[in-house]
């Protein structure tokens, strides 16, 4: 077996692009190679910011012979059936082929012979046809060349077992490439990937980005505490600093103490968005320096370069406490009708629109979370005019965040300040969720009314396209209410919400009248629906989904989350609530017995109901009831629907799954005792319906039969 080393070397590659163009690189040449037959252990890949390397393990040096066999027409078949035949599979004559029989008469088939091929030919294919054709976001073309990269490409490495592959796309492969550019410039050969990576450490090229990220970390936390100070850690500036560098060296900074009168956040923002740096702490206090990661190691210690990222942040930061000071000259009250001028959405309307529905919406919730809606309503009033400030004009990051300080300085309640901040939250599956009673009504009535709006003029997610982030928006609601303990039943809220936007539904009214009626029919017959109602209904199941895939990621078996989402409800704390009780009861004997009995219930009936065309959902006859395991049954199957039901109605699943319990005896001594399909038509009907009594009994808890088992 031997190895593929691939290194495309460039100008600067986009810190942004790295991590992408590692994968797409490792997906398109393990795919190639597959293509073409050929098996490896694995492919490893790095990026720094001027070359894209791959390195493949366990590669043939040739790929294996290939014997194939393709049926063709029926003997006797029309003539250009045959000739296409032949064509397709490379033959002159018929006669080449051989003639086979199978039930249906005699066939031609031809055996199709591939030789293998040497691996280094099939690389000197594959790797110029993935250069050209690379999947870049943004790419350009240099001098006279017609080759696209995203940056100018100056040399393709390629080698296979010690040797290299010859090819050419503008630039002819070779086996040299280069090291630091300032450091050690001059090119030098490899012949394999340990030689390569080991050469490129002696020229300070560090190859694996992460290896680069770690070395940031660990040398920047040892020079902060060396100078009494904390590094502020960012995952995300952490990996684009060592996208940006092959040799990283982190450096301390200072700016003038003046620029801490600025809020913490505008600071590290404007360092981190202008000059990629970090943030230091001196105690819990924001400090006047920063770390900066240079990409050499200077003579001077660096002394050049920390200046000359001093005067530019001190630039920044002048502009930062500028639009800082212009905006405490306004007022967030006066700021509101400004926001007519941001449109949030064509069909939805400005910013300005929003406020005036989310601030109705955010006062109907406050009294369901405990929240005093006066002050929730002054909250979502004012959440929104930091869109027209100039700080989050500048830094779009920062809405909601000066929305808070901007309240605090013009004497807001605190609690309502802190709900302008917090009402965007969660802003990602790992982001705490509002805690506070008024922060937790804004967020709430802010998701949910960009959701009605897009579910009203159809603007829904499609399979991976989500370009309004409503999923994460969902999960928001989702997490807002499950974390906090919030009570809420949210389809009228979605219906009432929905009915504002009637004039706005822009399907066909008469398919879509249509297709409420049947949804009603099937979820709530008899319920007098409209298209609002429709529409509130599927994005409800939006929820459900949603909720579906969060209980699963959280450890919830997909089986239980099923059976209890069949029997409907809108209130997801009673639902999580009653998933967790069901899997702590299937966990116990008493729970597993049940499952079988109440599973073997409901096969019987399935078979029977489908062989006699019909339901057996009528009350069992007692006088039909012979045996003392039936009537043992049908007596236990009562109490125990009562129990469970007076338990779910109190939101007690515990005590319900304590009363199903009490089914197991009974249902087992049943299926020992009595024979269900009784020659006797009056028996047999009476004991299928005292299965339905099973199934009807278990289904106030869930729907066993969507359980696994």
């Amino acid at each position: 077996m031997a190895e593929l080393l691939l290194e495309l070397f460039s100008e600067e590659i986009p810190a942004r692009m790295q991590p992408r163009a590692r994968e797409d690189l490792g997906r398109l040449l393990g795919d190639k190679l597959k293509g073409a037959g050929l098996d490896f252990e694995r492919v490893k890949t790095f990026a720094t910011p001027r070359r894209l390397t791959a390195v493949v393990d366990g590669l043939p040096k040739r790929s294996p012979d290939i014997s194939e066999e393709r049926k063709g027409p029926r003997v006797g078949a029309p003539e250009q059936a045959i000739s296409g035949f032949l064509k397709s599979a490379g033959l002159k004559s018929i006669d080449q082929a051989e003639v086979r029989e199978d039930k249906k008469g005699s066939f031609y088939v031809a055996m199709l012979e591939k030789p293998g091929r040497e691996t280094a030919d099939v690389i000197a294919e594959i790797v110029p046809e993935i250069v050209r054709n690379f999947p870049w976001p943004k790419a350009m073309r240099w001098g006279a060349g017609k080759l696209r990269w995203v940056r100018p490409l100056h040399s393709v490495l390629c080698i296979f077992d010690g040797k290299v592959v010859e090819f050419e796309i503008d630039i002819e492969s070779g086996n040299r490439t280069r090291g630091h550019r300032f450091m050690a410039p001059k090119a030098f050969t490899v012949k394999s990937f340990r030689d390569y990576a080991a050469k490129l450490k002696d020229a300070f090229v560090i190859l694996d980005s992460d290896e680069r990220a770690e070395l940031i970390l660990k040398t920047a936390h040892k020079l902060a505490e060396k100078e009494g100070l904390t590094l502020v850690e960012d995952e995300a500036l952490l990996a684009e600093n060592a996208g940006l560098t092959e040799w990283p060296v982190p450096l301390i900074g200072a700016f003038d103490e003046d620029f801490l009168s600025v809020p913490p956040e505008v600071l590290a923002t404007s360092m981190k968005a202008h000059q990629k740096c970090f943030s230091l702490k001196k105690g819990e206090e924001l400090a006047n320096r920063f770390m900066l990661i240079a990409n050499l190691k200077a003579e001077d210690r660096g002394r050049a370069i920390t200046q000359g990222n001093e005067r530019v942040i001190a630039a920044r930061l002048a502009d930062a406490k500028f639009f800082y000071e212009q905006d405490r000259k306004g007022s967030l009250e006066d700021w509101v009708p400004k926001l007519k001028e941001i449109t949030f959405h064509e069909k939805l309307g400005s910013q300005y629109e929003r406020v005036q529905r989310i601030f109705h919406l955010a006062r109907e919730i406050a009294p369901l979370v405990g929240a005093d809606p006066d002050l929730a309503e002054r909250a979502a009033i004012l959440a929104k005019s930091d869109l027209v400030s100039d700080m989050v004009g500048e830094f779009p990051e920062l809405q909601g965040v000066m929305g808070r300080y901007y309240a605090l300085d013009q004497k807001e309640n605190p609690s309502v300040a802190d709900a302008i901040a917090a009402h965007y939250k969660p802003v990602g599956p790992t982001d705490d969720v509002p805690r506070a009673p008024i922060a937790i009504a804004v967020a709430l009535a802010d998701k949910l009314d960009t959701l009605v709006g897009f579910w009203a003029i159809d603007e829904k997610p499609t399979g991976s396209k989500d370009p309004y982030a409503l999923r994460r928006a969902a999960l928001g609601v989702i997490r807002i209410i499950l974390e906090n303990g919030n009570k809420i039943h949210l389809f009228p809220l979605l219906h009432n919400l929905m009915g504002a936007w009637k004039a706005s539904f822009i399907v066909d009214g008469a398919s879509l009248e249509a297709a409420a009626m049947a949804l009603a029919k099937k979820r709530d017959p008899g319920t007098e629906v409209d298209v609002a109602w429709y529409k509130a209904r599927t994005l409800l199941d939006f929820f459900v989904d949603r909720l579906k895939v969060h209980l699963r990621d959280q450890g919830a078996r997909h089986d239980l989350v099923d059976a209890v989402f069949a029997l409907g409800g809108d209130d997801l704390l009673m639902i999580v609530a009653r998933v967790d009780a069901l899997g702590r009861f299937l966990e116990t004997e008493d729970g597993k017995h049940l499952l079988a009995g109440a599973k073997r219930a409901m096969n019987i009936l399935r078979i029977e109901e489908k062989k006699d065309g019909r339901s057996f959902d009528e009350a069992p006859d007692p006088a039909l009831l012979e045996q003392p395991q039936e009537k043992a049954l049908a007596k236990a199957v009562d109490e125990v629907e009562k129990a469970a039901a007076s338990a779910v109605e109190n939101e007690d699943f515990e005590a319900a799954m304590g009363a199903m319990a009490l089914l197991r005896e009974p249902v087992d001594a049943f299926f020992d005792s009595v024979t269900v399909n009784a020659d006797d038509p009056k028996l047999r009907e009476n004991r299928l319906r005292l299965l339905n009594r099973i199934r009807a009994t278990t289904q106030t808890v869930a729907d066993f039969s969507k359980i696994a088992g």
